[in-house]
């Protein structure tokens, strides 16, 4: 007996260990990332609020892009390539250098108080990234284990930004290869995003949620006319994909010098504010988010417009995130096409928001969390299928140019010599 006894307890003592070194681990990088988060969410907020007060803060653009340009050269990083860098390092290579963080801080917050149009959460995660690595680096972490506190840096800061630790801890498990999860990580992960997310609620900072209208009764109807939308949905994100990418090739093409690019993109960005003339499609966009769920969009080309804004901004080099213009660009495309597919605007923008986040970072499973934990578990069905058709329909195209597609959405596996030899 006390033999077996023995042998149970050597065979749990990896598995104690590395419970024991992850509630230490990622309960750091989650305080650290948490207190990072609450600092930088309160700080755009600021710029935001600043920049509404003061709409001349608009012609400060150009000086804006410029400062951002030359920071990021004194540092030495100037061919950063922002989150496709996190999302690589994960697999291993280069780690970000924790210098990232404070330079990503300082453009997003320029961005947004100048009138850019950006979002939070990418920038979240080279913040997040960043950090973590630096705990990996000052720790003398192995590959391995740097690998996954590099993931909960990520999931903190994502977690921080927008209260959903659970489509935080499973988005950065699903963005990095797609179809393959390293479940080994999903603790650590969960437990940096529970931790980061805990500290700007008690400081005050609301998590994101939106209140679901215009469900409709379960039935075929109801389920194909929701599946129309997610395919819609789809092939819009292959559009705002594209869009970002080529906007960044031609930049680069036709304006190489970092400055004069920089400048280029804010003089863009002014002209067409002022020939738009709302301001609707400066900074992030919340406030267009928050009413295309209550089902009310000012013009029906909006989702046109916010995609065109934020292809000028971040493909001339401003720095900030493409996850918040991905939802503004989801809500108010479903908002002005439900209608028509005969659903509510207001539950169209919500299925439409989820199915085009899916569409363009292919995490199907943190898309389906993230519906659950803005809107409730309340058409829970619907937003699975949108989210599913709209991973299948999105094929190859990603925001991110670093994601490795391990398996095919179509076939069993990409590699075609392991499908002979199967």
């Amino acid at each position: 007996m006390l033999k077996k006894l023995r042998q149970r307890l050597r065979d749990i003592r990896p598995t104690a260990w590395a419970l024991g070194q992850w509630l230490l681990l990622a309960g750091l990088t989650g305080a650290a990332c948490g207190l990072a988060g609450a600092a930088f969410t309160w700080c755009v907020a600021q710029a935001t609020a600043l920049r509404g007060a003061h709409p001349w803060l608009l012609l400060c653009m150009p000086l804006a892009g410029l400062a951002i340009v030359f920071s990021y050269r004194a540092a030495g990083m100037e061919n950063d390539s922002g989150t496709n860098q996190i999302i690589a390092s994960v697999r291993g290579g280069k780690r970000p250098p924790v210098r990232l963080a404070p330079l990503i801080f300082l453009g997003s917050a320029l961005t947004h108080l100048t009138g850019g149009s950006a979002g939070r959460e990418g920038a979240a995660l080279q913040i997040g990234g960043s950090i973590s690595a630096g705990i990996g680096r000052l720790l003398r972490l192995g590959e391995r284990s740097v690998n996954t506190i590099i993931q909960c840096g990520m999931a903190g800061l994502f977690s921080a930004l927008f209260g959903t630790p659970l489509t935080a801890a499973v988005f950065t498990l699903e963005v990095v290869n797609v179809g393959q999860l390293r479940y080994a990580a999903l603790f650590p992960c969960l437990l940096s995003a529970l931790t980061a997310d805990a500290i700007p609620r008690a400081l005050g900072l609301p998590a994101e949620r939106y209140h679901l209208s215009g469900l409709p009764e379960l039935g075929p109807a109801s389920l194909l006319r929701c599946g129309a939308l997610a395919i819609l949905a789809a092939l819009v994100s292959i559009a705002f994909c594209v869009l970002m990418h080529q906007a960044g090739h031609l930049y680069k093409k036709y304006i190489p010098n970092q400055y004069l690019r920089a400048l280029a993109g804010a003089a863009l960005v002014i002209a067409l504010t002022v020939l738009e003339g709302s301001g609707d499609y400066n900074g992030a966009g919340g406030h267009i988010i928050e009413l295309a769920v209550e089902g009310e969009v000012h013009v029906p080309w909006a989702f046109l417009l916010k995609m065109l804004f934020t292809a000028l901004t971040l493909g001339a080099g401003f720095r900030g995130g493409e996850i918040v213009p991905t939802l503004f660009i989801g809500s108010t495309f479903g908002c002005a096409a439900a209608p028509l597919l005969g659903l509510d605007p207001a539950f169209g923008a919500a299925v439409s928001m989820t199915a085009l986040f899916c569409g363009v970072v292919n995490c199907p499973m943190a898309s389906i969390f993230l519906a659950v934990e803005l809107f409730g578990g309340e058409g829970l069905l619907f937003f699975a299928l949108a989210c599913a058709l709209s991973f299948l329909v999105s094929g190859r195209y990603s925001l991110y140019s670093s994601q490795r597609n391990v398996y095919s959405k179509v076939e069993a596996r990409l590699d075609d010599q392991d499908q002979k030899g199967a």
